[in-house]
């Protein structure tokens, strides 16, 4: 989770805002008696796509995240006035606007700005109780930055973040005293609470005297999937997605943080829902053939079911045809190998060719799995390795990917050794620092150079 995509603001930015510019026009048109004709749905069209890209533009919910209510109201009417000019002028251009009931037009003109800001200022009054997907956050420095980051958040419930409390390393006498109660601990204890409470972000108000004990703080929570940002003072460390930002006005940066932020997240789950159903498809016959075989040559399902670690280090099932004789799915998974008696012939057959592979495009339409990104592992694998190589957890800030960065560049099959784990995980964390859509071609494209000529799959 980031800053900028706050469910309650991803929300009206993908969903609801383009229902009401859509949805108010054809209400409109029944309030007023006017019929509903092609002329009106290429109006809905076309308002569509030109209050989408100058909202984009625009963006009112910059001014909404900060809790400037009014500049945010000044914002949306101010896109929805251009949107209208540029659909007058396609209007005029092309005779469009002869085939319209004035009246229906004149109440669309009205009613979508008031709707657009109404909407989210009931959900802002009935603040964040009333929302499933508060983050917690914890603020690790009891200063004055500190403290008025936690006052931000409380003042400002639009947020959607629960300030869970303070850890510091000072004597308690130096705290201020409306803050003492809501100190957890000292900086030693942060990454075990953590992970037990599953705490979403955390923000660093420290000096830069601090640093190397920040250092290590940043080097304990790779093995958690909480989103890291500093309030400033400002010093390079390795960054992930590093940018700046704001919460309630005030500067933060971001230093671990997912590439799928803003419109990336539209674009990437746009095109692996597009893809995913092309490739289902125009696969589906032959996945029905190979359920078939699979059957037939040996007792056991045809789907194998597997735990795995998805976004955010919480437990998902993978899909895969069933190439072997087992079905490991507990506290000990031993890898296939070459020559591996476990595998039927079928399977082999599947593995070479990653055909096995195919029933996890049912989990990218899930919503549980990407086309392109980190390889999920299974549990035990999991639970094992993010003790053994820094960094481990931070390839699940995205969503487990069929293929990735790894799997293109040698890391595919079998890693029998801490080094090609290793070897694997570097890829991985590359990818997140590097993505681009065009990444994500470029690797769909050398994954199918890679399965025809059937290297390490086994």
């Amino acid at each position: 989770m980031t800053l900028n995509d706050i469910p309650l603001i991803s929300f009206f930015q993908r969903v609801l805002d383009p229902l009401v510019v859509m949805g108010t026009l054809y209400l409109s048109s029944r309030i007023c008696g006017a019929p509903f004709t092609g002329y009106s749905l290429v109006l809905m069209v076309l308002a569509f796509f030109v209050s989408s890209s100058i909202y984009q533009y625009a963006d009112p919910y910059r001014a909404w995240r900060t809790g400037r209510m009014a500049a945010y109201a000044r914002d949306i009417v101010f896109g929805w006035l251009l949107t209208i000019a540029v659909l007058w002028l396609i209007g005029s251009a092309s005779g469009l606007e002869h085939h319209f009931d004035q009246d229906a037009l004149l109440l669309w003109v009205v009613s979508v700005p008031l709707l657009m800001i109404a909407g989210p200022l009931i959900l802002r009054r009935a603040g964040p109780e009333s929302a499933s997907e508060v983050r917690s956050v914890i603020v690790v420095g009891v200063n004055d930055v500190g403290l008025k980051f936690a006052n931000v958040c409380e003042r400002n419930p639009n947020l959607l973040m629960k300030m869970v409390g303070y850890f510091d390393d000072r004597q308690e006498d130096r705290y201020p005293h409306e803050a003492r109660q809501q100190v957890l601990g000292r900086m030693s204890d942060i990454a075990a609470y953590v992970r037990a409470h599953n705490i979403k972000m955390i923000f660093i108000s420290q000096p830069i005297s601090a640093q190397p004990r920040i250092r290590k703080l940043l080097d304990e929570l790779q093995d958690t999937t909480a989103s890291v940002y500093f309030l400033p003072d400002i010093y390079v460390f390795d960054l992930m997605q590093a940018r700046f930002d704001n919460v309630g006005g005030m500067p933060v940066i971001a230093i671990c943080e997912s590439p799928f932020t803003g419109i990336n997240s539209v674009v990437k789950r746009v095109s692996d829902i597009v893809l995913a159903l092309i490739i289902q498809t125009l696969l589906l016959p032959i996945m029905l053939l190979i359920a078939v075989a699979v059957k037939l040559s040996s007792p056991g399902p045809i789907i194998f079911r597997q735990r795995r670690y998805g976004l955010y280090g919480e437990e998902i099932v993978v899909y895969k045809f069933r190439s072997m004789t087992v079905t490991d799915d507990g506290p000990t998974v031993v890898q296939a190998k070459q020559n591996d008696a476990r595998v039927t012939k079928v399977g082999a057959f599947l593995r070479r060719s990653s055909l096995d592979e195919l029933p996890q495009f049912i989990n990218v339409l899930q919503g549980r799995m990407s086309i392109v990104g980190p390889r999920p592992h299974a549990v035990a694998h999991n639970e094992l390795y993010r003790k053994l190589i820094k960094g481990y957890m931070l390839r699940h800030k995205v969503k487990p990917g069929i293929t990735g960065w790894a799997q293109v560049n040698g890391s595919r099959g079998e890693t029998e050794t801490l080094d090609k784990m290793e070897a694997r995980i570097h890829y991985d964390l590359d990818y997140l620092r590097k993505w681009s859509l065009w990444l994500d071609v470029w690797i769909i494209v050398k994954t199918v150079q890679v399965v025809l000529k059937r290297e390490n799959a086994h």
